[in-house]
């Protein structure tokens, strides 16, 4: 039984772990190659690409969309789309796709004379159902050895380490205080108990102190 319950904990936690790298913001330094526009077919893949009601989402099964092309400092490729993401989530709130790849187009380079762009995104690169991260600010970088300082999700995860240890604690305290009273008013109706005599009360008495004994054991495994 603990095995499952570790084993639910374990995909619980990893499930929370990879919408939370999805979503939140990753800066890349990189050197743009190419920007173009490209229609593209929508089908089981469409929950990774901007709802039909996003600025540059046009209908439900095919887009018009905008796509970068960058290289890293290591010489790997990436491909970055560029779409709004309107009030859908994640809340990026984008809505000036066409200025993003405007500003791509301004600092494209080539490898004799580079030009180091920070470009902000979110989502994932898997080449084999066809998704790319979603490009939602271009900055100019000092160079290809720029260390960026992810604030925001410093932030978010102190944030959210406080909230989990906040609520842990709320529900130890009620599960011990709730716990501790039941156990208090089942003791009060064994002592009174006594049409049966001293010895029932005293048997009654040795049951409650055994089952008292295996619910805070029972407390401190979870």
């Amino acid at each position: 039984m603990r095995k499952v319950k570790y084993a639910v904990c374990f995909m619980i936690s990893a499930l929370i772990a990879a919408f939370l790298h999805y979503t939140l913001p990753q800066h890349d330094i990189v050197r743009i190659t190419g920007s173009y526009n490209r229609v593209t077919t929508v089908g089981s893949n469409k929950i990774f690409y901007a709802n039909s009601d996003a600025g540059t989402a046009e209908s439900t099964t095919t887009r018009d969309i905008r796509f970068i092309e960058a290289v890293r400092d290591n010489g790997n490729v990436i491909v970055y789309r560029n779409e709004d993401t309107g009030w859908i989530w994640p809340p990026y709130f984008k809505w000036d796709s066409s200025n993003v790849q405007a500003e791509a187009s301004n600092l494209k380079s080539d490898k004799d004379a580079p030009i180091w762009v920070s470009i902000t995104h979110y989502g994932w690169r898997m080449s084999w159902i066809s998704i790319y991260p979603n490009a939602v600010s271009i900055s100019a970088a000092a160079g290809p050895d720029v260390n960026i300082t992810p604030w925001f999700n410093t932030i978010f995860f102190v944030f959210l380490a406080g909230l989990v240890i906040y609520i842990w604690r709320a529900w130890v305290r009620f599960r011990d205080n709730t716990l501790e009273s039941a156990l208090d008013e089942l003791h009060g109706e064994i002592y009174r108990v006594g049409a049966s005599g001293q010895a029932t009360r005293q048997l009654l008495y040795l049951r409650w102190l055994a089952f008292k004994s295996t619910v805070r054991n029972a407390l401190k495994r979870t």
